[in-house]
């Protein structure tokens, strides 16, 4: 290992699984509770704890035979023989009306529903078919018995524990206490939810963050004050609050920074036991003991941060409460495009899902430990093991369902080019009908179309130039697809307005393309395969521009909005993008072109009900005018067939 500041003793990456037996074993020597103490609570109070003892029966359930249905109670031996056409007559003495739940009356040995009853003038049952005993009955303890296992120890109670235990006979069950667990936030730089930030200054999000996957794992959370980055108020802080509580976890200082504090604190105040785990990311985990408690040090980036809860403290505060850590639905998807993964850390990579074909399709998200926008897109988790190098596109994994496949199914995924209005198309549809989801994924036009002809995606957003012919998309598509491009639908989107966003008030008076390569403009790019990228090179070409003439050509951004951040932050001058992109930003816009953006529908899709939600509000003229009013947009020609199956 290479030599690390003093102030942060790295041990060396472990992988997770020896992590947590560490850390386990750590524990015990240092004489934590391996369980958290039993407490007595009413029933109705323990939804969702976990039970400290067996819960037995005191009394049967139903306690006494019960009528099963609205009927007459009767003698199953006064039926005997009885038909359509030798009906049993029984008087009024021989049977009992009886309601559901209502005990059966002595020498009553089953029920018969109301309406197989026919009465006479004298007030006398017809039965028309005999009845075997105990139709419609439910025996005493046909539930649970007096003195029978209802739930065992170490079981977690749900709302029909709850009932079942109550009906049994339970106004009071041994629970386990709910895990206290402490958050101590750190750092100069982070600033209380709702304060005003400057330069270098960024929000307490992860507490936020933290303290509800705590509640969501059952426990009790609370955020303390941020602490500012001194080790001697930090240590004090972490062994006051390490008494109090049963797991305290210190957000940020975990790295190996000058400012990194947290292995040093924990290493001085108690027993560090890991630092540094074998996880991407998350990697500069901290786990140790203080007293008799113990702490995790989580890393300040918010998904790092998320996931290092979800792989160290979860298993931790399950073990505590003596019940198996909730487990989440796992399945088997494709892989929209290829996975690289780097060797020796296991990746944990957030992705869309979508039903595809007939399977489940997983598009991976953007991979920074810093983009909390990936975990809130994401609809499950794929580990990429430490000896795995990544996955080929088509490559089938297993993926951990964040949510339901249910919703899964009725997702449409998008793949391609990336616009605004399929951003606003998604929360037009989620709002029309909550169980529609679109995902869009942005890795260009050209990777769209690949995309959706391996059976990737339904629809791909397109706006790629054909130099030669100065047709846009249908050339791509009849190169991609082949003889198969007979049985692909194109729709139109839009029209948009393409053209140069430059900071606010063009302070380099940029008029025209010629000038991204004057002095001292720095341009910023579109990825590869990206319409825009190639609409670029189309114009340069004109224009006679070499490519290699224009500064920050190579660097490349994913998305419109991304392009249009690195201008607004001062860190490209020049890029070329759509006019709501630089609206959003509030960046001068020097219109250069006016070009179609269009859907690409993969064979046989274009009628199917999958899509149907999306056409459906390509016709609404409410959202055709909410699309015009981002700017730079027309809709004139929205939902538009430029290219039907069979018409190649």
């Amino acid at each position: 290992m290479p030599d690390r500041p003093a102030n942060s003793p790295f041990i060396r990456d472990v992988p997770a699984a020896q992590a947590l037996d560490a850390w386990r074993a750590a524990r015990e020597a240092a004489g934590c509770p391996d369980r958290l103490p039993a407490v007595t609570v009413p029933v109705t109070e323990a939804g969702g704890l976990v039970t400290a003892a067996p819960i037995w029966a005191v009394r049967s359930s139903p306690p006494f035979d019960a009528a099963g249905m609205d009927g007459i109670a009767i003698s199953s031996a006064d039926t005997l023989g009885a038909s359509e056409t030798t009906p049993a007559w029984l008087p009024p003495g021989a049977y009992t009306v009886v309601d559901t739940g209502d005990p059966m009356p002595d020498r009553r040995d089953a029920v018969v529903m109301r309406e197989h009853v026919h009465y006479d003038d004298a007030g006398r049952a017809e039965l028309r078919a005999g009845v075997p005993p105990y139709q419609h009955v439910r025996s005493i303890g046909e539930d649970v018995s007096a003195g029978e296992l209802l739930l065992p120890e170490g079981h977690r109670l749900r709302a029909v524990d709850l009932a079942a235990a109550a009906a049994a006979g339970a106004t009071h069950v041994s629970v386990r206490k709910k895990a206290l667990v402490f958050i101590l936030p750190t750092g100069d730089e982070v600033r209380p939810i709702g304060s005003e930030t400057g330069p270098g200054q960024i929000l307490d999000t992860n507490s936020l963050m933290l303290a509800e996957q705590a509640r969501e794992a059952g426990c009790e959370a609370r955020c303390l004050p941020i602490e500012p980055d001194d080790p001697e108020r930090i240590a004090a802080v972490v062994r006051e609050s390490a008494a109090d509580c049963d797991l305290l976890i210190v957000i940020a200082g975990s790295s190996a920074g000058r400012d990194d504090y947290t292995a040093r604190v924990v290493a001085s105040t108690g027993t560090l036991v890991v630092h540094g785990v074998a996880v991407r990311p998350g990697h500069p985990v901290v786990l140790g003991v203080v007293g008799q408690t113990p702490v995790l040090g989580a890393p300040g980036y918010p998904v790092s941060a998320a996931l290092t809860f979800d792989i160290f403290a979860v298993p931790m505060l399950a073990e505590l409460s003596g019940a198996p850590p909730r487990q989440r639905p796992r399945a088997t998807a494709r892989l929209a495009r290829k996975l690289a993964s780097p060797l020796g850390m296991d990746d944990w990579v957030r992705v869309r899902l979508g039903a595809v074909g007939g399977s489940l399709v997983a598009t991976p998200l953007p991979r920074g430990a810093g983009v909390l926008t990936s975990l809130v897109r994401a609809d499950g988790l794929l580990v990429v093991p430490a000896g795995v190098e990544g996955h080929h596109a088509g490559s089938s994994v297993p993926v951990e369902l964040l949510r339901g496949l249910d919703e899964i199914a009725r997702t449409i995924v998008a793949i391609g080019s990336h616009d605004l209005v399929l951003d606003l198309a998604s929360s037009a549809l989620r709002a029309d009908d909550p169980m529609v989801t679109l995902a869009s994924s942005n890795v260009g036009s050209l990777g769209g179309l690949v995309a959706l002809r391996d059976g990737l995606c339904h629809i791909a957003g397109s706006h790629l130039l054909d130099p030669e012919s100065g047709e846009y998309t249908l050339p791509y598509v009849d190169r991609v697809f082949g003889p198969a491009a007979a049985d692909v639908a194109v729709v139109r989107l839009v029209e948009r307005s393409q053209g140069l966003m430059v900071a606010a008030g063009n302070p380099l008076g940029i008029a025209g393309l010629a000038d991204v390569r004057g002095p001292g403009v720095r341009y910023v790019n579109r990825q590869r395969g990206a319409g825009t990228r190639v609409l670029l090179d189309v114009m340069l070409a004109r224009l006679g521009i070499a490519a290699s003439s224009v500064e920050g050509y190579a660097r490349e951004e994913p998305t419109h909005l991304a392009v249009a951040a690195a201008i607004a932050s001062g860190r490209a001058d020049a890029g070329m993008g759509i006019m709501a992109a630089a609206r959003a930003f509030g960046l001068d816009f020097v219109p250069l072109a006016t070009e179609p953006y269009d859907l690409v529908v993969a064979p046989g899709a274009l009628e199917s009900p999958q899509l149907a939600p999306l056409w459906a509000l390509l016709r609404s003229d409410r959202f055709k005018a909410s699309v015009e009013e981002l700017g730079g947009y027309s809709a004139k020609e929205m939902g538009r067939h430029v290219r039907s199956p069979g018409t190649f």
